[in-house]
């Protein structure tokens, strides 16, 4: 099994968003009240939690299908992916990394979230043409019936 398999495009994602958390990180470092969510606030804390739960658990609902089910060249279509196309990537950058952020008193998180989910619309369409060229049909009928195909 290759490498290039079990990581899709989060390569490519993962380089577009580095500038953004060495950066972040760096300004982070230096003068952090920049970033600063104000403690959390309670309910910024609490709301930050409720999306962590899901986040986490598509996150790792997500990494374990993937590590069991690519190497067997199996199409998968249950789980997270009955719901997206790529419930990792959307995941991390939508539902872990900006409440992290938060519940860590910066909004950085955020700001690294939309990068990563930018980078996720910019490259996924790449892995989807390799992935419709290697399935075929059975690509095409799992678009058709997922429930968020642009998420």
């Amino acid at each position: 099994m290759k490498l290039r398999a079990l990581v899709g495009s989060g390569d490519k994602i993962g380089l577009l968003a580095l500038p953004f958390v060495v950066g972040g990180l760096a300004i982070n470092l230096w003068r952090p009240a920049i970033f600063a969510v104000g403690g959390p606030p309670t309910a910024l804390a609490i709301v930050s939690l409720v999306c962590l739960v899901p986040g986490v658990t598509i996150w790792a609902w997500s990494v374990l299908l993937i590590l069991t089910k690519v190497p067997r060249g199996e199409l998968i279509t249950t789980g997270p992916f009955a719901l997206c196309k790529h419930p990792l990537y959307t995941g991390v950058a939508l539902l872990v990394v900006p409440w992290v952020g938060f519940l860590l008193d910066s909004w950085l998180g955020a700001l690294i979230g939309a990068v990563l989910y930018i980078g996720s619309r910019l490259y996924a369409p790449l892995e989807e043409r390799a992935l419709a060229k290697e399935l075929g049909p059975a690509w095409d009928a799992y678009c058709r019936k997922v429930l968020l195909p642009w998420l």
